[in-house]
């Protein structure tokens, strides 16, 4: 299924054993029991009470004459450790332990089920207690009311030494949350116990909220105010030294009024009253490290046809609501929607009835995110105990005592790409699989296998295009924050702020700010570049080139950009690319290098100049990289050899479809303006004039889908011989070429034709600027090989006028073609076309 779920704990594995091996050496001791098939028999009433920040696990359970046990489980030694014995027959609403294990704070209320008299203090109903533990000693009652007390300790980020102070939340059903200051000091060597105990400072921290959320990675508390029949989420960020800040207020479009009370991840949330408090309305906060902050709210199911769920991305300033069709009338829904924090992912699903992997990232794009319902194998295999997602990605079972590790399944979702024929769900697919960032470079060999494969099977979007640009985005994109909003995530393009505050609140500020003023254009895309990239070929098509300096900084990037992109590759390409000078091409790279850097600058402030750099030598290179990788695969799939690079030969089944992916890929990088590897144009005409008929052939040429470079064109010349279909080539070839090339090229080729091409170039070029000058009528026929008037005239003039220009064009190299060269090839040319 999309959604892997690793186990990290498991009661009846990692608990259990050791209770059994205790209770032995209880018995062995003397110290009384059933046996270890009482434990056996009572294993129903273990179960998990909360997961604390360190990731230590509080259980409890019932021992044989009803005792209440509190054990802790170490997730990081894997060792479990008895904490407390509460010798009264109770039920556990809550605890928490702090961070020193020197406290303990626990919840509990009367065991109705056996129908006693009231064990606690006369007139309530639930005890809150705070239990001195290392060693057990002093017991004091916090709370002895007639409502539900949930507690929850605040961890703080620095644990390298004990703290003189302990803070502890206390959140009641009466809709209060109050801090307790509590001191502790030390007492005959390592004995910890409360300082000032029968006093203890406490602060109001929220009041009339129908709704909290505790986020134990980060120590916020959220949770939501009605004021006006509003639904205000607020947020309190706690910190190690006592102080807490209100971060921000939030309206929701939410209706709480008639929901009842609701609590979340203040320990495991499967008590039965609460469940009854607020039946089927599931409400949840997410965050991550790249400043996202997602609210997730499905209110109660009042429909057995549909269910509505609402993803409030605040950080992007927008809400999205979804409603889903759940079949048959005959499939009841006996839970609500779950929702699971996958980092850059929700999701949202309902066993049996439909899955929904919502992109938090980009959530503009909904074409990025997968749906899927009815009873597929996906559906089948999601887990049908709700769920509970605690910070990050950790989920805990409640009914089984589980904790998981939720991921996405990067080898279910390959398959699944491979078989899905919805472009709507290539797309989310192929997002998704690159956010999950295992194993990178075999991920994107798999991947390129897929897209060399199906190059033609999307319509609705250019699959190469869309593969360039999300994979060069995901490799760049955990280095720095706010790249996102710099560098394109897609080929598809669209479809009250908190306090100045470091780490999260500041990538979410970020976020926000960008919501409010950015505008489309703040995203790079190269316009520039093909600007720049035009006026620069067309200087050098006139002659006239700007500053030396200008162009060596710009070749200077492109060869640190190839540099780069040599030092990534592992093994031996067997394509010839990167071989060649290619100076268009390095032009186009080393300017994208250019303006690529300027823009990130500009707009990344607090970034080092040289980690920015490198980070665009990177991205670039990863652009330029995929392109080889992905031909470096269809060339071994058909198993092509050098020989290929030959044009005396014709063109296989093989070397066609290499010719449409190259012609693919083109397309793709055309429109977006995005540099080749150099030596692609050339291996591409090579193959073009193996597969193409001539008129074909031409028309790629015509229609830019094929570029003629000098290290192609002169191959040509070399390899064909003058056949009249190689002539016919040649020909066409070479009155397509730019006339500085052009004339390089004429210079290959010992034909009677390119001699016309030369002269004529040579003609045009002496009499650009000629002027006319009184001249002697009569012309020395001996000097002329042919009496001919008209021509015996113009030679004359050439020569006249290559005589005053002789010291420019012998600079210029053209003392190789003359007057006497331009009247042989008139010649021969007459002589052709007269036929004798």
């Amino acid at each position: 299924m999309a959604l892997r779920l690793v186990a990290d704990f498991d009661l009846r594995k990692d608990v259990l054993p050791w209770l059994r091996a205790q209770r032995v050496v209880s018995e062995a001791a003397g110290a009384g029991g059933g046996g270890t098939d009482v434990l056996e028999n009572d294993y129903e009433s273990l179960r998990v009470l909360n997961v604390e920040r360190n990731g230590n696990i509080i259980y409890t359970y019932k021992g044989d004459k009803g005792n209440v046990f509190f054990g802790l489980y170490d997730r990081q030694t894997r060792q479990n450790e008895h904490l407390y014995t509460f010798e009264k027959d109770l039920q556990v609403v809550s605890c928490s332990i702090n961070s020193e294990r020197t406290l303990l704070a626990a919840s509990l209320v009367q065991n109705t089920k056996e129908g006693r008299r009231n064990e606690l203090q006369p007139g309530s109903k639930c005890l809150t207690l705070l239990v001195e533990i290392h060693p057990v000693n002093n017991v004091k009652v916090l709370k002895a009311v007639d409502s539900y007390i949930w507690v929850q300790f605040l961890y703080p980020y620095v644990e390298s030494h004990a703290l003189p102070e302990n803070h502890l939340l206390l959140i009641s059903e009466e809709k209060y949350i109050e801090q307790y200051h509590i001191q502790v000091t030390q007492e005959d060597g390592n004995r910890v116990v409360i300082k000032n105990s029968g006093r203890l400072s406490k602060d109001r921290i929220a009041e009339d909220f129908v709704w909290a959320q505790w986020d134990m990675s980060e120590q916020r508390l959220y949770y939501i105010d009605l004021k006006k029949s509003r639904s205000i989420l607020k947020c309190i960020q706690f910190y190690a030294d006592e102080s807490f800040n209100l971060m921000f207020e939030a309206p929701l479009d939410i209706s709480l009024s008639d929901s009842g009370f609701k609590l979340v991840n203040f320990g495991c949330d499967c008590h039965p009253d609460q469940k009854k408090l607020s039946k089927h309305l599931t409400l949840c906060v997410f965050t991550n490290n790249t400043g996202s902050l997602c609210v997730c709210y499905s209110p109660k199911c009042a429909s057995l046809e549909q269910i509505t769920y609402s993803v409030f991305h605040i950080h992007k300033g927008h809400s999205k609501t979804f409603t889903a069709a759940l079949g048959s009338a005959g499939s009841h829904v006996t839970k609500g929607v779950t929702f699971l924090n996958l980092d850059y992912y929700v999701a949202v699903y309902l066993p049996g009835h439909f899955f929904h992997l919502l992109n938090i990232q980009h959530p503009d794009l909904i074409c990025h995110s997968l749906f899927q319902t009815g009873n597929n194998e996906m559906i089948a295999m999601l887990p049908h105990s709700p769920l509970q997602s605690l910070s990050g990605c950790l989920v805990l079972d409640c009914c089984s005592g589980k904790l998981y590790r939720a991921l996405l399944n990067q080898s279910y979702l390959l398959r699944f790409l491979w078989n899905t024929c919805l472009d709507c769900e290539k797309m989310a697919v192929l997002h998704c699989v690159l956010s999950c960032g295992q194993g990178p470079r075999v991920l994107e060999a798999q991947i390129i296998q897929w897209v060399s494969e199906n190059v033609s099977a999307c319509h609705s979007f250019d699959l190469i295009q869309e593969f360039l640009i999300a994979s060069s985005y995901w490799s760049v994109y955990p280095e720095t924050s706010n790249v996102d909003k710099l560098l394109p995530y897609s080929s598809v393009l669209t479809w009250n702020t908190v306090h100045r505050f470091k780490g999260y609140w500041e990538k979410l500020n970020s976020n926000l700010e960008y919501v409010k003023y950015a505008k489309p254009h703040l995203q790079y895309n190269n316009s520039v570049v093909r600007r720049e990239w035009h006026n620069l070929i067309s200087e050098e098509k006139t002659g006239k080139r700007r500053s030396m300096a200008y162009v060596r900084n710009i070749l200077d990037n492109a060869i640190k950009v190839i540099s780069n992109l040599e030092a990534r590759n592992l093994e031996p390409r067997l394509m010839p690319l990167l071989q060649e000078e290619d100076n268009h091409q390095r032009l186009l790279v080393g300017l994208m290098v250019s303006e690529l850097q300027d823009h990130l600058l500009r707009h990344l402030q607090g970034v080092e100049k040289k980690k920015i750099e490198q980070m665009v030598l990177d991205y670039i290179s990863k652009l330029m990289d995929l392109i080889c990788r992905i031909l470096e695969t269809t060339w071994r799939k058909h198993n092509l050899h050098s020989w290929v690079l030959h044009f005396n030969r014709h063109g296989s089944a093989a070397e066609f479809a290499v010719f449409h992916i190259m012609t693919r890929i083109l397309e793709a990088t055309n429109s977006l303006f995005l540099p080749l590897p150099p030596g692609f144009h050339t291996l591409h005409t090579i193959l073009g004039v193996h597969c193409l008929p001539l008129h074909n052939l031409l028309h790629y040429i015509d229609s830019g889908l094929l570029l003629l470079t000098e290290t192609a064109v002169t191959r040509l010349m070399k390899d064909l011989d003058n056949t009249e279909k190689s002539e016919k080539l040649k020909f066409s070839i070479i009155a397509r070429l730019p006339p500085l090339i052009g004339q390089k090229i004429c210079r290959l080729w010992d034909h009677p034709m390119s001699s016309n091409i030369i002269s004529r170039n040579h003609v045009t070029r002496l009499l650009q600027n000629y002027k006319k000058q009184p001249r002697n009528s009569m012309i020395d026929k001996s000097s002329f090989r042919v009496e001919f008037l008209p021509l015996n005239y113009f030679i004359e003039i050439l020569t006249d006028t290559e005589s005053s220009n002789q010291a420019l064009y012998a600079f210029e190299g053209h003392d190789n073609v003359d007057a006497e060269f331009v009247e042989e090839a008139a010649l021969k040319h007459t002589t052709m076309l007269l036929g004798l």
